[in-house]
């Protein structure tokens, strides 16, 4: 790879993505987060309910996930908005992911396997979707999540056009 000043028009190298997600994904990140935070909440209240005798323990744990629940719903999905980028250009997909440990990926056009749309049932209720880009890396595939649900489907159709126009990587 090169970098600076020595670098070839055209290669690739590790830098920056520039595109941020959709501004829905917080939202959509903050309600999985409340979800997965309220089922465990909501069993131990239940249990409280039933066993008397470990009333006060259960409802103890409940509040102190509660609290820890609300806590990271109102922190990390905004800094997961913050730190996570992407780009497509005629040469790759960049990717850069992480909130604790940051991880940049690179994947040459050349490389690209396949590249997959999905939308689930949240990411419906938020007009958002998930393109999945798939290398034969052994890091497994480039997800770009909380993208506008047409704005992924147009990336869809540009990276299949774009690598069935690329001749493969010899390499």
């Amino acid at each position: 790879m090169t970098t600076g000043e020595d670098a070839v028009p055209g290669a690739i190298r590790l830098r920056p993505p520039r595109n941020t997600l959709n501004r829905r994904a917080v939202t959509w990140w903050r309600t999985q987060w409340l979800l997965t935070t309220a089922a465990p909440v909501a069993v131990l209240v239940a249990l409280a309910a039933l066993i008397g005798p470990a009333r006060p323990w259960l409802l103890l744990g409940a509040g102190i996930l509660a609290v820890l629940g609300l806590a990271g719903t109102a922190f990390f999905p905004r800094w997961w908005f913050a730190v996570h980028r992407w780009e497509v250009t005629d040469d790759a997909v960049y990717v850069r992911t992480g909130a604790f440990r940051q991880e940049w990926r690179i994947a040459p056009m050349s490389r690209i396997q396949t590249v997959d749309t999905v939308r689930g049932p949240l990411e419906q209720v938020f007009r958002l979707a998930t393109v999945t880009v798939t290398t034969a890396s052994a890091k497994g595939a480039l997800r770009i999540e909380g993208l506008d649900h047409e704005l992924a489907a147009e990336l869809g159709e540009r990276l299949t056009r774009i690598t069935r126009d690329t001749p493969g990587d010899a390499t």
